[in-house]
């Protein structure tokens, strides 16, 4: 089968979850199917040196896309402009690519493909108007509309909370308007297809795929016994929920837990940290921030529980299956966790509100014995649950029911 698997960017480096769940599906998926990728590359952006020789789809067309970089004046420029004059929310609009449009159109039109996946809403608005035969997929990572209604909730600024709420809006309107374009949708949660059919009342909804890791990678696991009392945070630092979880941990949780365990340690770790959160380290020298970092394992292992504070989100999060396959045990809010059908108390434990989430996170970090048996649970979870070929295989059979209608 000839597929064409449509996203926002190169997958290289893989430094977010998203990524992730992308490379290590389409590296089963095109073992057994043709793949071709056509993604957005930033103008003057290199290629990562893996990209090019990385297997997971035999074709990879890049097309030029013009990206204003965060945290400049041009970036607020274009917010501001976006709130005033577009229809879209921002992380819609910036993906919007006449070149993107146009290829799909001349492609598709030649019956080239047998399958058109777009990976994340944020390419679908080029799918607007299409003339096409082929079966159209959309994979959904995560409800976007959602992810932007808990921001704006978990918001204490005036000022910001009103720019989410629109922006949440936006994206209601618009995700259930986009998904209405294809023929079939694919989730990565129980929670995110129900949210989809009772919220947007889609009929097309064909159901969700696990997320998985690789344990074999992550091998040899961490060996629990006396440790240096660190706490680790995994995820991209320039993603606004991510920030906010980190803010909110240091600033409510962590006092807590050093009032109990003066030498603890907490170790943030992802790619692009803001100013906001390298203040973080220069204002405690208990806090390190890593930003980007080639190989995340080495890290894992360093730390002796894995906290997972989102006070916003959507989808699933592969870092706590990460901290899984690496044996470090995970202290996550109820949104950090949702989607995962983790058990509490056996594989991970959950606690919401600061005071809570600072005493199970002290808890284990005292208590060897009990962070080796959340460990050692949610090992064995991830054998049975989580091998990324068993996901493809699942979302390959999900797909199959728009190729022959009778099987939906």
């Amino acid at each position: 089968m000839n597929i064409l698997w449509v996203k926002s960017g190169p997958l290289f480096p893989l430094d977010s979850g998203g990524k992730k769940r992308t490379h290590a599906m389409l590296g089963e998926i095109s073992k057994q199917h043709h793949v071709t990728y056509l993604a957005l590359l930033a103008d003057g952006q290199a290629l990562h040196p893996d990209e090019a020789a990385a297997p997971y789809a035999a074709e990879k067309v890049w097309l030029p896309w013009r990206e204003t970089p965060k945290r400049t004046w041009r970036f607020y420029g274009d917010l501001l402009h976006g709130f005033l004059f577009s229809p879209y929310p921002y992380a819609l609009e910036k993906y919007i690519s006449q070149p993107m449009t146009d290829w799909l159109a001349s492609q598709i039109r030649v019956d080239r493909f047998d399958l058109v996946i777009c990976d994340f809403l944020h390419p679908a608005p080029n799918f607007l108007h299409l003339d096409r035969k082929v079966p159209l997929i959309l994979f959904q990572h995560n409800m976007e509309a959602m992810i932007w209604k808990r921001l704006a909730e978990s918001s204490s600024n005036p000022m910001s909370r009103f720019y989410l709420q629109d922006q949440f809006r936006r994206f209601s309107k618009w995700e259930k308007k986009l998904s209405e374009l294809f023929d079939g949708i694919i989730t990565v949660s129980e929670d995110d297809s129900r949210y989809a059919r009772e919220n947007y009342q889609l009929e097309n909804v064909l159901g969700h795929v696990a997320t998985g890791a690789d344990a074999n990678h992550f091998a040899p696991r961490k060996e629990i016994g006396s440790g240096d009392d660190v706490i680790g945070f995994l995820g991209s630092m320039d993603w606004l929920a991510n920030i906010r979880a980190v803010e909110f941990f240091v600033a409510e949780a962590y006092p807590v837990i050093k009032r109990a365990i003066p030498d603890v340690r907490f170790m943030i770790i992802g790619r692009n940290p803001p100013e906001s959160v390298c203040d973080l380290a220069a204002k405690d020298d208990s806090i390190t921030v890593t930003g980007s970092v080639e190989d995340i394992r080495p890290y894992l292992k360093m730390c002796d529980v894995m906290v997972v504070p989102l006070l916003a989100g959507g989808g699933t999060r592969i870092k706590i299956l990460e901290a899984m396959a690496m044996g470090v045990p995970v202290v996550s809010t109820t949104i950090g966790a949702e989607g995962l059908g983790l058990e509490s108390g056996t594989e991970l434990e959950i606690a919401d509100g600061a005071g809570p989430f600072a005493a199970r996170t002290a808890e284990l970090l005292v208590d060897d014995g009990r962070r080796r048996a959340l460990a050692d649970a949610a090992y064995t979870r991830l054998l049975r649950d989580n091998g990324w070929k068993n996901v493809a295989d699942e979302f390959l059979l999900l797909c199959g029911k728009v190729l022959d209608p009778d099987t939906r």
